[in-house]
């Protein structure tokens, strides 16, 4: 039995919501002065109403390649791709409507959303360098759950410039780190993210 059959249960397919109920969560939320988690400092919230702002952003201007396109129209039996996430992630911000384009163009591809923080049991199988990183995306066969590949929690080069930040700050702040990262996210177009989704769908 692998990993994804053993904690990722169809309990937890049935229970996770699609794209719609994950955004008006966190909007419900952050009506409320909250987001997902249970830390609901000031920063935190300010974290979430970017993250809205990104998300909308991406909807609207996300655009997919043909190979992308192509690929994804090649998919040949039903899948459920398994975000794990939370509302005050900027890296899942930028990424999460780029899974949602992809799916509009198949219907072979479910997305379906956990929160992290809900869900420890799930994420700490996918753990990153031994830490709790997101997004995480799990692609399962619809049929059995059975684990067809990873990824996440962010494209390759960004994975290595946080490596290389954690490793050694050189005196750069956390918050002109994020900028630089989010600067780079709006300068790739999740191309990056495109490349190693081709070559792990293919």
């Amino acid at each position: 039995m692998s990993i994804s059959t053993s904690v990722i249960t169809p309990e937890v397919i049935e229970n996770a919501m699609n794209y719609s109920q994950y955004r008006e969560l966190i909007e419900q939320l952050l009506l409320e002065n909250k987001t997902t988690g249970e830390n609901h400092s000031e920063g935190m919230l300010d974290f979430t109403r970017l993250n809205i702002q990104r998300m909308k952003r991406w909807d609207k201007t996300a655009k997919l390649s043909e190979e992308l396109i192509d690929a994804v129209k090649g998919i040949d039996r039903k899948q459920i791709w398994l975000v794990i996430t939370e509302g005050w992630c900027g890296d899942a911000a930028q990424i999460v409507p780029y899974f949602e384009k992809l799916a509009e163009n198949t219907d072979k591809i479910e997305v379906r959303y956990i929160l992290r923080d809900q869900h420890l049991g799930v994420m700490d199988q996918y753990l990153t360098n031994g830490g709790r990183s997101i997004p995480k995306l799990i692609v399962l066969d619809a049929v059995d759950l059975e684990e067809l590949f990873e990824w996440g929690p962010r494209p390759r080069e960004l994975q290595e410039m946080m490596s290389e930040y954690k490793s050694d700050p050189k005196g750069v702040s956390p918050e002109e780190f994020k900028k630089k990262i989010h600067l780079w996210y709006a300068k790739n177009k999740n191309k990056a993210l495109e490349e190693e989704l081709i070559a792990l769908i293919s």
